[in-house]
């Protein structure tokens, strides 16, 4: 298993030229990758960030179906409308399910998947399979109350932190955009069994831990935990780029630099 760290990458031009896309967390847009986008396309890399259905400035086609296979479809329209191949397909924090769906529809367009502050869910799995008893209460109670019982509204920062989402390297700029353009998640994303084929299991696949120290992870895997055992395998690398859960706004630079270094590797 590889391990990198973001100082090693430095602000070097990358050495290949890759084609990404980029899939934000929840309540996210494409907007979030903004910064990320353009210092990737600066050097050459070929960029697609992905709104998903009921997000950003596509809240409006939401419906209370909208569910775990809408963003899954998204996100293979996306690849196979602009027929990209040897695709970088990058997952921030909620949108490892998706993206872990749609790599198994796709898999021979696929160069390598990336977790960022993320993580894979297996098969039959749903989001919140992920999360303690008492924090899926305050969800659903929270999709009651504020969500009309189909949408989970954002959370405030005090709620984040509460959540386990470290909000270090935010300053009021990057908080401000947040509450902004943060739109409610549709709540049968999280509710939906993830469905795999175990089409895409040997793909590469690279962590980016952010809020937590590899040597955490290394740790859960080395003791079976169920949320890490699957990243003991072969096809698995390492980075840590130590930041808060949402580096696209507290490391956009950075987090670029790593993401392009991650072109033309096998």
């Amino acid at each position: 298993m590889n391990e990198t760290t973001a100082s090693q990458y430095g602000t070097a031009t990358p050495a290949g030229t890759g084609t990404y896309v980029l899939v934000p967390g929840f309540w996210l847009g494409a907007w979030a990758w903004e910064k990320v986008t353009a210092r990737l396309r600066a050097a050459g890399h070929h960029v697609h960030p992905v709104t998903l259905t009921g997000l950003g400035d596509r809240a409006h086609p939401a419906t209370p179906e909208t569910d775990l296979e809408t963003h899954i479809q998204d996100i293979v329209d996306t690849i196979v409308r602009a027929d990209l191949h040897d695709v970088i397909l990058v997952a921030h924090s909620g949108a490892g399910a998706p993206v872990t769906g749609a790599a198994d529809r796709v898999p021979g367009r696929i160069a390598r998947v990336v977790y960022v502050d993320s993580g894979p869910l297996a098969d039959g799995m749903t989001q919140l399979d992920m999360n303690e008893p008492e924090w899926n209460a305050f969800i659903e109670r929270r999709v009651a109350e504020r969500g009309g019982g189909t949408a989970y509204p954002p959370l405030s920062w005090e709620e984040q932190e509460k959540a386990g989402a470290s909000t270090e390297g935010l300053g009021e700029a990057e908080r401000a955009l947040f509450a902004a353009r943060a739109t409610a998640q549709p709540y049968r994303t999280m509710t939906q069994p993830l469905r795999l084929t175990g089409a895409a299991d040997h793909l590469p696949k690279t962590l980016v831990a952010c809020s937590f120290p590899l040597e955490q992870v290394h740790a859960m895997i080395a003791a079976g935990h169920p949320f890490f055992a699957a990243l003991a395998g072969p096809e698995w690398s390492f980075a840590e780029l130590p930041t808060g859960h949402w580096p696209m706004f507290s490391r956009p630079a950075d987090l670029a630099d790593l993401l392009g270094a991650l072109a033309g590797r096998s």
